[in-house]
């Protein structure tokens, strides 16, 4: 019984390093409670600054790609309707022009039906109220 009581942190350094090399925070593992606690609220710190990063680098990723999308759009605009077939894109936009000619003329076919409609009206004969 002369045997020294084994070191419980050799068995986790071995398990955890079988090579023999020092690793980092288990080279002097400590026992005291308030290191330990003050370890793990650095820790928490630096992950809160990391997640804080990663929001802000996805939400330029997203603004990016909003920026791209946009810039594509306004270019496959500009092509205009009659580049379209010489592109390799297709012009997913209607036409702006058509569109003003469809308003126009349904502007002169509405003008066009007031006449006639107001001579139709005047040759029907309207009921006299009762007085």
């Amino acid at each position: 019984m002369s045997d020294p009581l084994p070191d419980p942190f050799e068995f986790m350094k071995t398990l955890w390093n079988p090579m023999g090399l020092p690793m980092p925070g288990m080279v002097a593992p400590t026992l005291d409670i308030n290191a330990v606690e003050k370890k793990i609220a650095d820790l928490k710190s630096v992950e809160n600054w990391l997640n804080l990063n990663l929001n802000m680098l996805r939400l330029s990723i997203q603004g990016l790609e909003m920026q791209k999308n946009t810039l594509n759009a306004m270019k496959v605009m500009q092509a205009g309707p009659a580049d379209a077939g010489t592109k390799s894109e297709k012009n997913t936009f209607p036409d702006p022009a058509a569109w003003w000619n469809m308003m126009q003329e349904a502007a002169a076919s509405a003008a066009a039906a007031k006449p006639a409609e107001a001579k139709s009206a005047e040759a029907k004969p309207t009921k006299a109220k009762p007085k």
